[in-house]
């Protein structure tokens, strides 16, 4: 983040997001973040006063086919390939992910 003169502030960015930067990580990162920003300035920069405001900038079309019945893998056959499963109910058992 650009402190108030305007100076990219790598290290805390780094802290920020737990990354420990080598000294050469820190000069490249610190050049791409500077042109990333340098680019956002110059967007922020272009006159939109004559553009309307737009909700979307493409035309949705519909691009997902319609449900339908097909026939599939069956419940055991899907559970013979679980490393740990629960046949009856048809469950595979997975590691705890949350605390």
């Amino acid at each position: 983040m650009p402190d108030e003169r305007g100076d990219l502030d790598l290290a805390h960015l780094a802290a920020l997001a737990r990354l420990q930067l080598t000294p050469g990580e820190e000069a490249l990162y610190l050049k791409q973040l500077t042109g990333i920003l340098e680019f956002v300035r110059q967007v922020q920069d272009v006159d939109t006063a004559g553009v309307p405001p737009t909700a979307q900038v493409m035309v949705a079309t519909e691009v997902e086919r319609p449900d339908e019945v097909r026939p599939s893998i069956s419940a055991s056959a899907a559970l013979r390939n679980a490393p740990d499963s629960i046949p009856a109910p048809a469950l595979v058992r997975v590691p705890r992910v949350l605390g």
